[in-house]
């Protein structure tokens, strides 16, 4: 049977960033983007149980942003179900929290979701800016992800993006895990890398060097590259 990696998207911006990725990985596996559900509230539990629902078991799960720590907190639940975790620019907590410093710290998230509230519009488009902070042509990205964008960007998405903690889930699934972190990102720290590293020591943590928070898009063949290097070696 061939190898299946189902990925999920960040918050905002829709499956659009993550179609080359699934594109530069056909001919290795079968790749299905799986849109996040419209959230009605920022229950962690009622959203897992809703991606648990719908997503085939026996594929490898992983995903971008927002999507990466809902793909390790479902790969955690479904034990053996999963063979394998990957994540995109993912970190264990996306604000600061006790004895996980290295996030956006809840000042700023909560400066952002005040901005949102009031400018939706506006927000996003800032949004797309940050995403983009870092890369080589962070302005012509910016505006190829605002003009592809068609995802759920509610509130509830971010409050449930302040909410997650993958932690103990990270500690917790046995299977195999690759991270990949981009050095450039304006969203997630890159020191994040590390403190994943030492969380999970079994797990694969790479940087991608030069790439912003949308590594999925500017430095889509070096991402693939790695994620089939990765997971061929352990199918």
């Amino acid at each position: 049977m061939a190898r299946s990696l189902i990925l999920l998207p960040g918050w905002g911006l829709g499956n659009a960033p993550l179609a080359p990725l699934a594109e530069a990985l056909e001919g290795h596996f079968q790749v299905r983007i799986e849109a996040l559900p419209a959230f009605e509230q920022a229950d962690i539990e009622h959203c897992l149980d809703l991606l648990d629902d719908r997503l085939p078991r026996g594929a490898w799960l992983g995903g971008w942003s927002l999507g990466g720590m809902l793909a390790t907190l479902l790969a955690a639940r479904r034990g053996a179900d999963c063979p394998g975790l990957l994540t995109l620019a993912s970190n264990a907590r996306f604000t600061v929290g006790e004895e996980w410093p290295t996030a956006m710290p809840a000042a700023t998230f909560a400066v952002f979701r005040e901005a949102y509230e009031l400018n939706p519009a506006a927000t996003l488009k800032r949004f797309a800016m940050l995403c983009s902070q870092g890369g080589a042509d962070f302005r012509g990205l910016a505006r190829r992800l605002l003009e592809q964008a068609e995802g759920d960007d509610s509130l509830v998405g971010l409050d449930l993006l302040a909410a997650l903690d993958t932690r103990q889930a990270l500690q917790r699934f046995a299977g195999p895990q690759l991270h990949l972190f981009a050095t450039d990102d304006a969203l997630v720290p890159v020191a994040a890398a590390a403190a994943i590293q030492r969380l999970q020591p079994a797990a694969e943590v790479r940087r991608v060097e030069g790439a912003s928070h949308a590594l999925v898009v500017e430095q889509v063949n070096e991402v693939a590259a790695v994620i089939a290097r990765f997971m061929a070696a352990r199918t």
